[in-house]
């Protein structure tokens, strides 16, 4: 047992050699992509036609008998007194109509609102147009953040520091860029392995089982991206399905079937880093708990795993898709009566498309990334398990 012992270290060690110079040259790349494709600074988005938001808190509100033929179906008729709270007028109280009709906020005395301002011959015109939820908003971040803190502790703290470099990425590299005239697919895929380096590593820490995670991940993400262009090609999507994506296109000049290509890739990395990572940490868990375990019982044992992983997490991607487009997905099926002619459709057949390719990835995840750490950790009999953080 002790020469067995001698020899795991080395090995070990050796290991992680080989997987940093397969990890480096992907780290580079990616750098020198990002250091190519990196916004100019000087994006113009399109001019707003509609006027611009400035903040505001309703002062007092005037309501009155409403005419035959209007409806006052949210807050009445009449008007309010909001105070601007920004922008050239800050300090300024100006008169707003009430705002009713599908969608319109029910405002009171007091509430922080969002006030738009549309320049007309006439001079400007005020409107209410939504509440402000900035406040809320911090407020459930902050206790999702100490939720996940009491929970995970100092694992959970890097967990909170994955999700800004997440939300970095796509906020000044990816949106910037892909408004600087960039393919969109190819702005996805240099962001997406930005962030897999650094959020995995920074989450799950510079270990054998992290980068083998990574590598199974790069495997299963490159598969998701070739059979997302094939489906989108295949079936002719075009990425514009509704007003806002109708907008976007005309208004930005962004090629709107690679923006569909870039969002299905990037929608399914999350479910694929958290394959790859279970799988990789479930092969590493039995290599220790049964040292006598080769490659083929090391990779039978963690594929069932990944069999009943997979089950669960497929779902969970169909309902998300289903759950953040359930309007459109009524409106769709309403107006068409059929369900066959609904599936059929555009929109329904580019949620189709997200689902099965993000789960057909997930499928490929879990045999790729088992196999290489199976060969990788087969041989890895007792490190030290680390501590709980």
């Amino acid at each position: 047992m002790t020469g067995g012992h001698a020899h795991a270290a080395p090995e070990s060690r050796r290991l992680r050699t080989i997987a940093l110079l397969v990890i480096a040259p992907i780290a580079l790349l990616t750098l020198a992509a990002m250091v190519w494709l990196w916004p100019s600074g000087d994006t113009q988005g399109a001019e707003d036609a509609a006027g611009t938001q400035v903040a505001g808190k309703v002062t007092s509100i005037d309501r009155v008998s409403c005419e035959d033929g209007l409806t006052g179906e949210t807050n009445g008729c009449g008007t309010a007194q909001v105070r601007l709270l920004d922008g050239d007028a800050a300090g300024r109280d100006v008169e707003v109509d009430l705002p009713n009709g599908s969608g319109a906020p029910e405002i009171g005395e007091g509430d922080s609102v969002v006030v738009l301002v549309s320049d007309t011959p006439d001079g400007d015109v005020y409107s209410v147009v939504d509440l402000q939820r900035g406040t809320g908003l911090w407020l459930l971040v902050l206790a999702s953040a100490l939720a996940l803190f009491a929970f995970g502790r100092w694992r959970g703290i890097t967990a909170l520091a994955g999700l800004v470099v997440t939300f970095a990425v796509l906020l000044w590299f990816i949106v910037p860029a892909i408004l600087d005239g960039e393919s969109p697919i190819l702005v996805a895929l240099v962001g997406s392995a930005a962030i897999m380096l650094s959020v995995l590593y920074l989450t799950h820490g510079f270990t054998l089982a992290t980068t083998v995670a990574l590598l199974g991940t790069v495997a299963s993400f490159v598969l998701t991206g070739l059979l997302a262009y094939v489906a989108v090609a295949g079936l002719h999507l075009t990425g514009v399905t509704d007003d806002l994506s109708e907008a976007v296109g005309t208004n930005y000049d962004i090629d709107m079937r690679g923006l569909l290509l870039a969002g299905i890739v990037i929608g399914s990395l999350g479910v694929l880093d958290d394959i790859t990572v279970t799988q990789a940490a479930t092969v590493g868990e039995l290599a220790r708990a049964n040292p006598g375990y080769g490659f083929r019982q090391l990779y039978g044992s963690a594929n069932r795993v990944g069999r009943a992983h997979i089950a669960s997490v497929v779902n969970t991607i169909i309902l998300a898709y289903a759950g953040s487009s359930l309007p459109v997905l009524v409106l769709v099926v309403a107006d068409n009566g059929s369900l066959a002619e609904a599936v059929t459709d555009q929109f329904l057949a580019q949620e189709i498309v997200r689902s099965l390719v993000a789960t057909l990835g997930l499928i490929a995840a879990v045999p790729i990334t088992t196999a290489l750490a199976a060969v990788a950790l087969s041989r890895v009999r007792d490190e030290p398990v680390p501590a709980d953080d």
